[in-house]
C-alpha cells in the first residue's frame, strides 16, 4: 500500500454514493489529483470541513482500491472564486506538478493570463480564433481565444474571461 503526503489546495469537490465525495486536489508534490472521501458526507466526518474548495490542506492519501484521503488538515484559505477553482480543475492535466502556479497561487497573485501562459495558452502572444482580434476570452473545451464581438456568437458556456493588458 503506498502512502502520499502533501500539502494541496481543494479545486472541487462531488458527491459520490450516499456518504462519499470525489475531490479534485492541486498538490505541491504531484500536481492534480482525484482522490476520493469515504464517508465525508457523515454528519460525523472529521474530513468534511476541511476537505471544502479553497481550502488549502495538509493531506495523507492511500493507493487502496484507487486513490483514497485518510487525513487533512486545513492551513488556510485562498482568496480565488469558486468558478475560477472549479476552471482550473477542467484545465489542469492529471498528476502533473506546476511549480510556478502553485507559487501564483499561494502568493494570491492569481491571474488567468499569467494562469495560461504557464500551462502553454500564452493569451499575449495569441489572437482570436475567429477573426484573429485581440483575445478576450478562453474557451475551455475549445482550448481556444475569442475576441469580445466574436464571444457573443458562442454558445460555450465555459469561457474565462482574459485581461491580457496586465
Amino acid at each position: 500500500m503506498q502512502e502520499y503526503v502533501s500539502e494541496a489546495l481543494v479545486l472541487d469537490k462531488e458527491t459520490t454514493g450516499v456518504l462519499d465525495s470525489r475531490l479534485t486536489l492541486f498538490t505541491r508534490r504531484f500536481g492534480k489529483l482525484t482522490p476520493k472521501a469515504k464517508s465525508a458526507r457523515k454528519i460525523t466526518s472529521k474530513l468534511s470541513g476541511h476537505l471544502e474548495p479553497g481550502n488549502l490542506v495538509r493531506v495523507r492519501m492511500i493507493e487502496k482500491n484507487g486513490l483514497q484521503v485518510v487525513d487533512a488538515l486545513k492551513t488556510s484559505r485562498i482568496s480565488i472564486g469558486l468558478s475560477d477553482l472549479y476552471f482550473l480543475s477542467r484545465l489542469l492535466a492529471e498528476a502533473e506538478p506546476e511549480p510556478r502556479l502553485w507559487q501564483e497561487l499561494l502568493t494570491g497573485a492569481f491571474s488567468w493570463a499569467e494562469t495560461l501562459k504557464i500551462l502553454g495558452w500564452d493569451p499575449r502572444e495569441a489572437g482570436c480564433e475567429l477573426c484573429r482580434g485581440e483575445p478576450h476570452a478562453f474557451g475551455i473545451q475549445s482550448q481556444q481565444f475569442f475576441c469580445k464581438g466574436c464571444v457573443s456568437k458562442l454558445s460555450d458556456k465555459e469561457l474565462i474571461l482574459v485581461d491580457v493588458r496586465r
